[in-house]
């Protein structure tokens, strides 16, 4: 049986709900979807970056993760509205559970959009979608795309297609016509600094690249990203909807830099990135309660290759000045050993750093400052019961036996 998707994502999912906030409150106030309108930034100061904008915005030429000076400089009447991320939850909320209701295989990727296998579930596709925008519409005020297809990646690429309130369809047979003739930095996980690499090269368009010979986009954009490009261009994808998030097995972040750092300006950019990077790491791990005792470093250069470097530490951590120490040094090594990125004349456009062979703390050996710092916890907490204890023996010599309990008795 072949696998049935939908790819659910809601229209300009920040800017609607606070449009249908508004309009709960007033009925009689301006829909803010029928105006060049955006939220975010400081409304006041007019600073900050625009997070989502309407489709007549969008008409104007306002860009999500824009300036606001930039896209007031677009549109002059573009109406600004705070973020409202309580608001946001509960609608997010609200429309995960009525998706919750046509399969059980469900994977939330952010909170307005989500994946639905639909494999033996409904034997009108095109009907069951219209049913899901229907209810959305009608039960929540707002609107949804639907995409459909026999993949994740196609049925994410069909819910781009026309908006808003539409559903479409991109099967694999469907993909020369619909897919091919697209600009490739249309493409989905393709970045505008790859999609720019490729337009220069003459790869245009999403067909192009379905064209090109592997190999080429490999030397072009590194071996990953290369072969990512030519599936994804040719419609391939195995990626199964996922109903429970996998639990990590490693954890990074990467930034990808605004401008390339070289020899000359390392020292003046890397240090802050590190730190950076790795305080973002550390609280992930803690915030799962899991220690890493591998870290690595990740960087692509300027020419699309990447480079890692990794090393083991001495015990499980996920202490930030851990993670950085270990990765300055790796860092520095990939950049100015004798055969390094800048001995081969590279700059680094893309930094990370990564965490891997985890564990929950149960069977990790601790070092003898580690231990210390533990028995002298145990001490101070052995003393402080003492203390409590002899208190304890004082009031009731004074007020009798059992004159002070436990609050939980």
């Amino acid at each position: 049986m072949k696998r049935l998707i939908f790819h659910i994502d809601v229209n300009s999912a920040f800017l609607s709900w606070s449009a249908v906030k508004r309009l709960q409150e007033d009925p009689s106030c301006l829909d803010l979807r029928t105006v060049p309108s955006a939220v975010g930034g400081d409304i006041r100061t007019r600073h900050g970056v625009i997070t989502a904008k309407s489709i007549p915005a969008s008409r104007m030429g306002v860009r999500t993760g824009e300036p606001v000076v930039k896209a007031l400089q677009k549109c002059p009447g573009l109406i600004l509205v705070p973020s409202d991320f309580i608001t946001y939850r509960e609608f997010s909320r609200r429309f995960i559970k009525i998706l919750e209701e046509y399969s059980e295989v469900l994977e939330q990727v952010s909170i307005d959009e989500a994946y639905l296998d639909m494999t033996g579930r409904c034997a009108d596709p095109l009907a069951a979608a219209e049913e899901i925008r229907t209810r959305i519409r009608t039960q929540l005020g707002f609107t949804v795309n639907v995409g459909i297809s026999e993949n994740k990646l196609l049925a994410k690429m069909a819910s781009d297609f026309e908006k808003p309130d539409k559903t479409h369809t991109l099967y694999p047979e469907e993909v020369p016509a619909k897919m091919w003739p697209l600009p490739i930095r249309s493409l989905y996980g393709c970045g505008p600094r790859s999609a720019e690499r490729l337009s220069q090269l003459g790869i245009t368009t999403i067909g192009a690249a379905a064209a090109a010979d592997p190999r080429f986009l490999q030397d072009v954009l590194g071996d990953k990203a290369g072969t990512y490009i030519h599936n994804s261009a040719n419609g391939i994808s195995t990626s199964p909807v996922r109903a429970e998030e996998e639990k990590a097995k490693s954890y990074s972040n990467e930034i990808t830099l605004p401008e390339d750092i070289t020899a000359a300006n390392y020292e003046q950019m890397m240090p802050q990135i590190l730190t950076r990077l790795s305080d973002k790491v550390a609280g992930r791990l803690a915030k799962d309660g899991v220690r890493s005792s591998t870290v690595s470093v990740i960087v692509k250069t300027g020419g699309f290759r990447r480079h890692t470097r990794q090393t083991m530490l001495p015990s499980a951590t996920n202490d930030p000045r851990t993670i950085e120490k270990a990765a300055r040094e790796l860092m520095y090594r990939l950049a100015f050993s004798e055969d390094g990125l800048f001995a081969a004349d590279e700059t680094i456009r893309l930094v990370g750093i990564g965490c891997s062979g985890l564990d929950d703390g149960q069977f990790r050996q601790m070092g003898l400052e580690e231990w210390l710092r533990d028995i002298e916890k145990i001490s101070q907490k052995t003393e402080k019961n003492k203390k409590l204890d002899a208190m304890l023996h004082d009031i009731e010599r004074k007020y009798g036996k059992g004159a002070l309990r436990k609050g939980d008795l």
